[in-house]
């Protein structure tokens, strides 16, 4: 479907001021020639000075709901750079304390494997198990348990607060 010159000039009338160059010349060419969108113009610029003209002001009740909103948000921001901060400095020790432990649980695996009379691959696959079996453990609990609370919380606040 093509559209017309009236309804595209009738389109730019109500983007306001947000037009670009070669659309206000085209428009302004337009309104010139045409009195039908000429009016349509007056019309809707009347309606924007007018509501432009009303005082607004909020209710208090307004005020309190958004000023507790805005605190409830500030308190969940603050809540969760603590929290980033301290996943950081968990992810700082654990990862300087496996740099430290890896070594030492490296030799101990080799030396119990040749004690035991177990071939390197035997041993290599244990110390691999004990390496990363905790971690996925871990993990995957950690991953089960934080999907539930994280919902949870999410509807108990939408809630609460909406």
């Amino acid at each position: 479907m093509t559209r017309n010159a009236h309804d595209e000039a009738r389109e730019l009338i109500t983007l306001g001021e947000d037009l670009q160059d070669a659309q206000q010349l085209w428009l302004r060419a337009h309104l010139d020639k045409c009195e039908v969108c000429r009016h349509y113009a007056e019309a809707v610029n009347g309606v924007v000075r007018s509501l432009r003209a009303l005082p607004l002001a909020a209710d208090s009740r307004l005020v309190r709901a958004t000023q507790m909103r805005v605190r409830f948000h500030a308190s969940r921001l603050r809540e969760t750079r603590e929290r980033l901060w301290l996943v950081g400095l968990a992810c700082l020790g654990v990862g300087l304390s496996a740099t430290l432990t890896i070594p030492i649980l490296w030799r101990l695996c080799a030396w119990i494997g040749a004690w035991a009379g177990v071939p390197a691959l035997i041993w290599q696959a244990g110390f691999v198990f004990v390496f990363i079996a905790p971690a996925l453990g871990v993990s995957v609990l950690l991953l089960a348990r934080g999907t539930h609370i994280t919902n949870d919380d999410a509807e108990r606040s939408r809630r609460t607060y909406v």
